[in-house]
């Protein structure tokens, strides 16, 4: 039977292997006989022409025969690909090794193993996320702070081991010592081994013999924890700290997860951040200009410069004085700071008038 294998999987004649493989996977999922609303037919059909088009050899033979090229049994009549003994016939070449590793994906997407593989288990503490808010000054100056929070820590009664290790432990029965549980399942493609942690001894394969008393036999326990947090200057709002080691303990000895401080810079009353530059706004009486007064201008150091407005300088203008903003963060150099002008113009006298008459 003549076949359009880029048809079947509904990928372009000049589709790379990456646009082949996915097209495949998203059909297998689709059509597999073990799902709700699969089809076999189809099924067959979409392997078949995979392992045509996924094989460069057989898809250079098939561009240039076109539909003369049988994929079930190539241009010989001989066997090819097609079939794999008891297997279902379904297309899978297990033959070349390089397929393997699609067909294994395929396999444990359904039956959570796959082709015997152990299935890896983690017991690793959990991360924990901290918010923590500071000030515009803090920021700009860096700050060394001290969190208490609680969390699961190790055990120091069991030292995180969950049970006297000087009383001795049993080998477990449920696994006969190896940790693990090795099922078989029977499924369209016929049987298959998974093997999950046994829940009786937690992978460890013996049983203590004493418990610890106070977690349980966990290894943790809940508590109060104090870590200081070093934060450098020019931090902005939102920025990550990463504190290795110090999230939940992990059960039974195993590795802690780590600890993300989440910066959030409370607003200022009186200066505004974009980046590194800071911003303030300020009342500037015109006359005072007029008369070449210097300007008072607040820092975000808690200190006062005394500027002078240049003449022909545009009021409307942000003003901007090198340097004065925050610091670059894990870097050198300090932004910019900006002052934007509110011109008040007061009540101008007779007196006046002659006088700017003049």
């Amino acid at each position: 039977m003549k076949k359009d294998y880029y048809k079947t999987l509904g990928v372009e004649k000049g589709a790379n292997e990456d646009d082949i493989k996915k097209a495949y996977r998203k059909l297998a999922h689709k059509y597999h006989p073990d799902k709700s609303g699969g089809d076999e037919a189809k099924f067959k059909e979409i392997n078949e022409a995979y392992q045509v088009l996924s094989n460069a050899q057989k898809r250079a033979q098939y561009d240039r025969f076109g539909q003369n090229f049988d994929g079930a049994q190539g241009f010989g009549g001989g066997q090819g690909f097609g079939g794999f003994g008891n297997m279902g016939g379904f297309g899978f070449d297990f033959s070349g090794g390089e397929d393997m590793g699609d067909v294994g994906d395929i396999f444990e997407a359904f039956f959570g193993g796959g082709l015997g593989r152990k299935r890896k288990t983690y017991n690793r503490g959990a991360d924990i996320e901290l918010i923590k808010e500071i000030t515009l000054e803090e920021a700009f100056r860096g700050e060394a702070l001290r969190l208490n929070y609680e969390t699961m820590s190790s055990c120091a009664t069991c030292k995180g081991q969950g049970s006297d290790k000087s009383a001795g432990s049993n080998k477990c029965g449920t696994c006969d010592g190896k940790g693990e549980i090795r099922e078989t399942r029977s499924s369209f493609f016929g049987q298959f081994s998974q093997v999950r942690t046994c829940a009786t001894c937690h992978g460890q394969g013996e049983i203590p013999n004493k418990i610890c008393k106070d977690c349980s036999g966990a290894g943790r326990v809940a508590m109060r924890q104090e870590v200081q947090v070093n934060i450098a200057p020019g931090i902005s709002d939102g920025q990550l700290i990463k504190v290795v080691g110090r999230g939940q303990a992990g059960e039974r000895g195993a590795g802690a997860g780590d600890l993300y401080v989440r910066v959030q810079v409370k607003p200022h009353h009186v200066f505004q951040r974009v980046g590194n530059e800071l911003i303030i706004r300020k009342d500037l009486d015109i006359l005072k200009v007029l008369a070449g007064e210097k300007v008072e201008i607040p820092t975000i150091q808690g200190g006062k410069l005394h500027v002078e407005i240049p003449v022909g300088f545009n009021l409307r203008e942000k003003f901007r004085i090198a340097g004065e903003g925050m610091p670059k963060f894990n870097s050198f150099g300090r932004g910019d700071l900006y002052v934007e002008f509110n011109v008040k113009v007061p009540k101008v006298d007779q007196k006046i008038k002659k006088v700017l008459g003049e």
